[in-house]
């Protein structure tokens, strides 16, 4: 037996990812590529696999440590990789020397048998085409997973489709580079499509194969094999079978449900225990689907989770909470109905959305600015602008980014997250602003917003709100954001309560502008007011420092030399 340190292999183009999930305990028998632990960069989440078979001697990281290639996680004990022909049989050595070396090929360990069934498979060009995807005829592609020059693994998924019922990813049908894609956000395909090339890839059923099978020896070799003691050949062939069995999809040597690394971070965001979730997808994986369905029975009270089900059942059947069941109504017996399905951005808005309204202790100020000399520097800048031919329309929302900044600065706590009972102080300045579009309420993240200046950041969101009004945003430019504005300036309302996103720990709502008399002292003069609303967590901010931030914001808009101070 040997002592073997399992590092992290190459992740590509991340650098110090943090460790999110522990897949395993010291003392677990863990096959060789089974996942050991789950690292999350800003971009995706991976899980880091084991490179050996063995037993799990010491696991050398934490929660929360940060990784990255080559970092040693894991020390394993694995099984002796030398020599591992008999010592009590030197007659037999002598009298076959080709049964020796078949001995040899059969007692074999298993990464050396691995490598052989993976020089014995077949390789070359694969055509990836689109599997069996139930009764759907032209599902829209929707998001892309991979690039060209990734090496993706057996059932990785490659692209995200959508239909008018649900969506689902579409799985590597075998390990490979991938080396062509030919289908791109918007696209329609069908089952049979040719969507991939792999290089270098094996079939799944050769990936799969036993290694007996998947390397199989020339007949003399055989023959020498035959007389081989059973002893030996049971002993070696159990690692081997066991690691092509951790990799059956929906199987797993720990019992862990068969999930992708971003359904499991979405279960983890929703306290969704993947376990207890049953899978549609493919030789049941769980999509994304499942875990909204899930959460969904949860919060109606026709679905209990095992921690729920270990407490006394409320006797109003809404579980811990103890809320009454969701009402189940016929509306079809009270005049003519119509049902239809939400979109997947408002499934996923929902779920969130409903998880910050429960989770959160919100509270929401009030407040009016002054912005009549704002909005006349404003039209003065578009008048100069069109005559130079510029073609950027500066806005409001970019004055009231700039202004948030300069508030943000002067009150860290509102640019914080809570992390447990720690708070992580952000030192960028990463403003979300909510875009609406025919799909739903989407969030893109303007970068950096305290670096640019008022023309570059109206530049910028009309790029971003273009992309959400296209569905072409990508997850980096929906994600990082430190502070949230919500604006309806251009529909109207007066107030609202806008509910925070999680994990930012305050969100401003600003809604139309509109002259109003305000008493000045001595008479009461027309001025252009904006009314602000801001809601903030009661478990970070109280409510001073919340009244404090919204009259700072006001004196900035009502005289914005103030931002330069």
């Amino acid at each position: 037996m040997a002592l073997v340190n399992i590092q992290v292999p190459d992740i590509g183009d991340f650098d110090e990812v943090g460790v999110i999930e522990l897949l395993v305990k010291v003392g677990d028998t863990v096959q060789a590529e089974q996942s050991l632990i789950t690292v999350e960069s800003d971009k995706a989440s991976m899980e880091i696999p084991s490179s050996h078979a063995g037993v799990l001697k010491e696991l050398k990281v934490a929660l929360g440590d940060k990784v990255k290639q080559g970092s040693v996680i894991a020390v394993i004990e694995a099984a002796d990789t030398g020599n591992s022909e008999p010592k009590s049989a030197p007659a037999q050595a002598a009298q076959a020397p080709a049964a020796s070396k078949s001995e040899a090929s059969v007692a074999a360990p298993a990464a050396p048998a691995a490598a052989a069934a993976q020089a014995a498979a077949p390789s070359g060009p694969l055509e990836v085409r689109v599997p069996d995807i139930g009764d759907f005829k032209d599902v829209a592609v929707i998001e892309i997973l991979v690039k060209v020059g990734d090496a993706v693994q057996l059932e990785q998924s490659l692209f995200t489709v959508e239909s008018d019922k649900a969506s689902m990813e579409i799985p590597s049908p075998a390990a490979g580079v991938l080396k062509e894609l030919k289908v791109k956000v918007g696209d329609k395909i069908n089952i049979g499509d040719f969507v991939a090339v792999l290089e270098g890839a094996a079939p799944a059923a050769a990936a799969a194969a036993p290694p007996a099978q998947a390397a199989a020896p020339a007949p003399a070799a055989q023959a020498a094999v035959a007389p081989a003691p059973a002893a030996g050949a049971q002993a070696s062939v159990p690692a081997p079978v066991a690691a092509a069995a951790a990799h059956q999809p929906g199987a797993s040597a720990l019992g862990l449900p068969h999930a992708s690394p971003s359904v499991r971070k979405f279960a983890r965001e929703l306290g969704v225990p993947l376990a207890e979730v049953k899978g549609s997808g493919a030789k049941g994986r769980i999509t994304q689907e499942d875990v909204q369905n899930f959460t969904r029975a949860v919060m109606a009270g026709s679905q209990r989770t095992q921690a729920q089900g270990a407490a006394p059942v409320a006797a109003s059947g809404g579980g811990e909470l103890g809320l009454i069941a969701w009402p189940k109504v016929d509306f079809a017996k009270f005049g003519p109905i119509e049902r239809k399905e939400m979109g997947r951005i408002k499934k996923i808005s929902g779920a969130n959305l409903l998880r910050n309204a429960v989770m959160i202790p919100a509270v929401t100020n009030h407040d009016d600015a002054d912005i009549t000399e704002l909005e006349a520097f404003r039209v003065q800048l578009n008048k100069e602008a069109e005559k130079a031919k510029s073609g950027v329309k500066v806005t409001m929302l970019a004055f009231l980014i700039k202004a948030c900044v300069a508030a943000l600065k002067k009150f860290p706590d509102f640019n914080s997250s809570l992390d447990g009972d720690a708070l992580v102080m952000k030192n960028f300045w990463h403003i979300g602003f909510a875009a609406d579009t025919p799909n739903g309420l989407m969030v893109p993240v303007l970068k950096d917003a305290d670096k640019k200046g008022i023309f570059q950041i109206s530049q910028e969101m009309g790029e971003l709100a273009k992309k959400a009004r296209d569905g072409k945003l990508s997850q980096a430019e929906m994600s990082g954001a430190s502070f949230t504005i919500s604006s309806l300036g251009g529909i109207g309302g007066r107030y609202f309560t806008p509910i925070i996103n999680a994990p930012e720990v305050a969100i401003l709502g600003v809604c139309k502008s509109q002259m109003e008399p305000v008493w000045n002292g001595s008479a009461f003069q027309p001025r252009l007011m904006l009314p602000l609303s801001l809601t903030w967590d009661h478990r970070v901010i109280d409510g001073a420092s919340a009244a404090r931030f919204n009259v700072y914001l006001g004196e900035i808009l009502g005289d914005f030399r103030r931002v330069l101070l």
